[in-house]
């Protein structure tokens, strides 16, 4: 997959991050693509053992046949501190690279993580998103801002998640009974076409399978050391 040139450098303050941040922000699109959304490339990161490094799995999958197309792994050096509200600058470095790595082109992207429900409104699926030009959703296992009523308790039900006044993204369940997942807009995504992807990958457990395989991915490579 072609990433195209990186705006920005990665090894920065946080300060500057922010700034970064909040620049990048006003590129992000809400419309969505025509679609179709067969193919989706679910993202997840791990950290080495010994701490020093990101580790980032894609799995290409097919909405469609309900199958893996391709995996890819990549590691970086990790060179950014934790801050609450900048993960992107930890995890994207080892995202983009494992992305640079497949040989089909994804329809979408997923990540493991917030993109427009962010205080900055650039989570890290909207700067992944933003740097590979692609559709993105996030979709996210706890909350980063805002708040919502509980949505009801059948799959597919919903409920607004509000952040300032404002409609950041969706609390979506996507099992009858299970916790609900976080799911906002990354970039060239809506929020309806965002939950719909969610939901037709979430075959049977409450995580989409893009992101839920994705993570078992890296979690082998790192018990693999």
């Amino acid at each position: 997959m072609k990433i195209p040139k990186i705006p920005h450098r990665w090894n920065v303050s946080p300060c500057a991050a922010i700034a970064i941040q909040r620049r990048l922000a006003s590129q992000i699109s809400c419309r969505a693509d025509p679609g179709p959304f067969r193919f989706i490339a679910g993202i997840d990161c791990a950290f080495s053992a010994d701490g020093k490094n990101c580790i980032a799995g894609v799995v290409l999958w097919d909405a469609q046949e309900k199958c893996v197309i391709e995996e890819a792994v990549a590691m970086r050096p990790l060179r950014f501190p934790y801050v609450p509200g900048l993960l992107s600058f930890r995890e994207a470095p080892a995202i983009l690279a494992a992305l640079r790595k497949l040989r089909g082109g994804p329809d979408a992207l997923m990540c493991d993580g917030q993109g427009f429900a962010h205080p900055r409104r650039v989570g890290i699926a909207c700067h992944v998103g933003l740097l590979a030009n692609k559709p993105t959703v996030g979709c996210a296992k706890s909350r980063l801002c805002g708040e919502h009523a509980e949505p009801p308790r059948a799959r597919g039900s919903r409920a607004e998640l509000f952040h300032r006044g404002e409609i950041v993204g969706s609390v979506l369940r996507t099992q009858d009974g299970v916790n609900p997942v976080y799911v906002s807009v990354g970039h060239r995504l809506d929020q309806e076409t965002a939950e719909q992807i969610v939901l037709a990958c979430a075959t049977k457990y409450r995580l989409p399978e893009p992101t839920r395989l994705a993570d078992q991915l890296v979690a082998r490579i790192k018990r693999a050391g």
